[in-house]
């Protein structure tokens, strides 16, 4: 079962359940899906593009909570949670630092890469094995430090 199907079953269950965060983020999803099939790419939705779709709108739901935690609404706060919760369930399981570590590792042997200067060879090659299985940030964070 694709995304879009996937999603449209989830709809349905949501609307039965009476679960409202459940249901606008879902919804939101299902928007994220036809927004692209119409975006005149002529493409099929890919497992590729499915984990894009889902991870920006993962990355901006972080990025409002921190404005809105910075700003003391903690009620959107919540909110944005939970709809952050929904979302990570459609994303592949996010790796833990320490999987990270050893993947970057694994990276920085195979790339001969010795300090700092060699962060432009590690970090492209890390983004790309590991994209939509862990935040970006952490990526940039573990190779920072494995690098120093």
């Amino acid at each position: 079962m694709n995304l879009k199907e996937k999603i449209n079953n989830d709809l349905k269950e949501a609307m039965k359940s009476g679960d409202k965060i459940r249901l606008n983020t879902v919804r939101s999803i299902r928007a994220l899906i036809l927004e692209f099939e119409k975006s005149g790419a002529n493409k099929e939705l890919s497992p590729e593009d499915e984990v894009k779709l889902l991870t920006s709108a993962a990355k901006k739901r972080k990025d409002s909570i921190e404005q809105f935690r910075n700003a003391g609404r903690m009620d959107l706060v919540e909110q944005e949670e939970a709809e952050l919760k929904v979302l990570l369930e459609y994303l592949p399981k996010q790796m833990t630092e320490e999987e990270i570590k050893t993947e970057v590792q694994k990276i920085i042997a195979e790339t001969g890469a010795m300090g700092k200067e060699d962060f432009s060879k590690v970090m492209p090659a890390a983004m790309k094995l590991l994209k939509g299985k862990a935040d970006g940030n952490l990526v940039r964070k573990v190779v920072e430090s494995l690098l120093s």
